[in-house]
Formats: C-alpha cells, sequence, structure tokens
C-alpha cells in the first residue's frame, strides 16, 4: 500500500516540493522543487494502507494519532500543496484514483441517510461541537464570539472589525425599521441578534439548540439591559409558530441537511410576514452537489452538508420565497480561518491544557482543512435575500451602502461597537469542563 500512497502523490504534486519518509526511513521527493519545502512522514504501513485507500476519512485521522506527522512545516502546508495541485474542480481531497471517486459517489448516495437531522439528533448533533468548553472558542475566535464568515471590507482589517462589518453588512440588507420583530434562527452566542436590538431598538427571538450558548446569550442581553427586547430560546425553529418581520440565519444552514431543504424553507416562508424579508448567509461548494467529507462529518460536525446554490435556489421557488439579492462571498473565508488558526496555535498550549495533545491535532487539522478548502477547492459563502413578495424593498441596492454608513455612526458613537472598545464577552460562570466527545471513537491504526 505504500505504492498506492506513492503513486498517489507522484500524480498528483506537479507544483511544489514534498518529501515522504515511510516507516522503513525510506525517502520520495514529489513537484518541481518550488515554493516551501515540505517533509511528511508516515509512521505504519497500516496508516499507509487507510491513507491510500481513503485520504478524505484517513488523512485527519491519521494525523491525529500521530502516525502522519509533520517533519517539516505544518499540516496547513501539506493541504495547500496537495489542494493547490488538485484545483478548484475537486471536491474533495479524496477524488484522486478511481477508487476515491466510488467512495465519494457512494457518500454522495447515502448523504440524506447521514443528513436525518430530527429535532432529538439535531439537538445532539449541535451538542457534540458547540457544547465544548466556552474557553476553547475564546482561544480563537473574535471577542463576540462570532463563529461564521466574517466580512473583510480592507485588506488590514483585525478580525473583529471584519465580524463586525459582517453583522453590519447583514443588518444593512435586511431593510430593518425600529420596533420590527426578529428571528435569529440559530443564534450563537447572541452577538447578532444584541447588534440588531441596540441598532434598531427591533425585538429581537434568537433560538439555538446549544446549551451553553443559550445560556451565555442570555447573561449577555441581561447584563447589557437588554433582556426585555432580546430573549433566546432553546429551541428547534421548526417549533415556532410566531410570525416575524424579518428573518435572519448565519451559520446554521450547513447543519439542516439536504433532505431537510424544503422543511427549512417551508418554515420559513410561514414563518415570515407577507410583506416579510430574511438574508440567509451560508457557505456554498462551487461545483454542485455533493458529500461532506467522511473525517468532517465523523468528528466535526456531524449531520451536516455545505449547500451549493443549484441545490438551493428550486426549494426557495417551490416554496413561494422571491429571491431579492445573491452575494457571494469568495475568500472571506479563508481570510477568516486564517485568523482563526493563527490564534489556536498560538494558544495551543491553552486547548492542550483544556483538553490534551490529540485534540489539538484534531483542531489544527479541521481549521486548516477548512481554510485549504475555501483557498483553493472553491468553496465560499453566500448571502441570498428573500421574501414573499417583490414590492417590500428599496428599488436598487444603493439602500445597502447607505444603511452601512449609517451604522457605522452609531457604532462609533457605541461602547460596545467603537473600533477600540469592540464588546467581549460576559464573564462565564464557573462549571464543570466538558470532555471532547467526537461523534465516534478514533480509529487507529
Amino acid at each position: 500500500m505504500a505504492m498506492l500512497v506513492h503513486g498517489i502523490l507522484k500524480k498528483l504534486i506537479a507544483r511544489g516540493d514534498l518529501t515522504l519518509t515511510d516507516w522503513k526511513g525510506r525517502q520520495s521527493h514529489y513537484g518541481d522543487g518550488t515554493g516551501p519545502k515540505v517533509h511528511i512522514e508516515i509512521t505504519s504501513a497500516s496508516a499507509a494502507r487507510k491513507i491510500g485507500l481513503d485520504p478524505d476519512q484517513y488523512l485527519g485521522e491519521a494525523f491525529t494519532s500521530g502516525e502522519f506527522k509533520m517533519r517539516r512545516g505544518r499540516i496547513y502546508d501539506f493541504l495547500a500543496i496537495a489542494l493547490e495541485n488538485m484545483g478548484a474542480s475537486s471536491a474533495t481531497m479524496g477524488k484522486t484514483h478511481f477508487m476515491h471517486n466510488l467512495l465519494y459517489k457512494s457518500r454522495i448516495a447515502l448523504r440524506r441517510l447521514d443528513q436525518r437531522n430530527s429535532l432529538t439528533r439535531s439537538r445532539h448533533n449541535v451538542h457534540s461541537h458547540y457544547d465544548l468548553s466556552g474557553e476553547l472558542y475564546d482561544l480563537f475566535l473574535d471577542k463576540d464570539r462570532q463563529y461564521s464568515c466574517a466580512y473583510f471590507e480592507s485588506d488590514d482589517q483585525t478580525l473583529e472589525e471584519a465580524q463586525l462589518a459582517k453583522k453590519r453588512h447583514i443588518a444593512a440588507k435586511m431593510n430593518i425599521k425600529p420596533g420590527m420583530k426578529i428571528l435569529d434562527i440559530g443564534s450563537g452566542w447572541g452577538g447578532m441578534g444584541l447588534y440588531l436590538a441596540e441598532m434598531y431598538g427591533a425585538d429581537v427571538t434568537g433560538v439555538t439548540l446549544s446549551d451553553e450558548q443559550f445560556a451565555l446569550s442570555n447573561a449577555r442581553a441581561k447584563d447589557r439591559g437588554l433582556a426585555h427586547r432580546v430573549r433566546f430560546l432553546l429551541e428547534d425553529y421548526r417549533t415556532l409558530t410566531q410570525k416575524f418581520d424579518r428573518i435572519v440565519s448565519v451559520g446554521m444552514f450547513e447543519h439542516v441537511g439536504v433532505g431537510h431543504f424544503p422543511e427549512f424553507f417551508k418554515k420559513c416562508s410561514e414563518l415570515l410576514k407577507p410583506d416579510g424579508t430574511m438574508l440567509l448567509h451560508s457557505i456554498g461548494r462551487s461545483d454542485g452537489p455533493g458529500a461532506t467529507s467522511a473525517w468532517t462529518k465523523k468528528y466535526i460536525f456531524p449531520g451536516g452538508y455545505i449547500p451549493a446554490l443549484s441545490e438551493v435556489m428550486p426549494q426557495l421557488e417551490r416554496h413561494g420565497l422571491y429571491v431579492t439579492d445573491i452575494e457571494i462571498l469568495r475568500l472571506h473565508y479563508a481570510k477568516t480561518l486564517r485568523h482563526w488558526l493563527d490564534r489556536f496555535m498560538a494558544n495551543r498550549d491553552k486547548a492542550a491544557a483544556l483538553y490534551d495533545e490529540r485534540f489539538c491535532r484534531l483542531w489544527e487539522f479541521y481549521l486548516a482543512s477548512s481554510e485549504t478548502a475555501f483557498r483553493f477547492l472553491g468553496m465560499n459563502n453566500f448571502q441570498i435575500q428573500f421574501g414573499r413578495d417583490q414590492h417590500y424593498l428599496p428599488f436598487t441596492r444603493d439602500y445597502i451602502m447607505a444603511e452601512e454608513a449609517r451604522l457605522r455612526l452609531l457604532e462609533a458613537k457605541s461602547k460596545y461597537y467603537n473600533a477600540k472598545a469592540i464588546m467581549p464577552p460576559v464573564a462565564e460562570a464557573p462549571r464543570k469542563r466538558i470532555a471532547l466527545k467526537p461523534h465516534r471513537k478514533l480509529e487507529t491504526a
């Protein structure tokens, strides 16, 4: 099986400088010698066999277990060489051999089974990722704990500035009026809901399935004196019945599952008032329908799926929802993930103190593989604005830029959002640390 790995790398790596050392100490070189030198080591025959047969599943496992080591460079550097050579025409690192193509096609065929996200299963899936220790997320997210793609208005913006710009950009698109009732589906740690309440005087309801997010977001609302206008519920959006003027959903749609797309848009249509507007912010794949990475599905986001626009648009049409605006954020998430990865690596010792070395390798692979997917494989973010009628928004998009300018002036006067004092999270109450519980036990050789 060493020959299989060798054959894959020889076929794949045309550009770059990669060296492989196998478990017998034998070295092989790949690429044209350009760019940074990267040196990897596979420490066992069984690890090489698994990686060769199914890299989409087992490369991450071998790196996490320590059987795939970086002698020179980081795992990001290896993934960057591999995926840059593959190019954006391939949806997954596993599609480098006919056998890998068969595996990928089988995962597409079975994806609806993997993504049967009932109310109970959705809660379990969310708990497995978002209810890890809050201290972990403070190691790499911005101070407002925005766990989705930031919006970089300039290349030199800080992560905090870009995440604030993301909230401003989304808010401006929603054409909100004071006192409107707004629903935030997948409200996270409360940052978006609090922003809308403070900037517009809106009445905001947020829903989350995470115990940690539910507790912290309500604590933040209380601390800001906004509990009378912002409430966060530990509830599935599918159980709601109230009508809303505006609905926003940021980074939640990736957890819906392809088989539940009709249910999602049908419910959104039911929850919107006749003159209502919704803004959906989601990761998207640019090469058409696909399957979730086997490793990501198993260890990071069980039940998750990144949609293609071709899978989303028909559902909007079928449920009487009129699309009024679409924007593609191309490399914004790659830049966001670079900030997250750099911050995590700078705080790696603290992450190891919270969990262990194995967890640090798992999380590093997650962040590095995510960034390289956005940077080299055509993953992006889309924002779709839609409603039940085409008559209730301004005639041109000029209102978006005008509203962003108005919001910047308000932020400059705010003690929470001005450039020198972007809001830190409320201190969390002491609690027992939540142990890492992957979706399934890590398989090692």
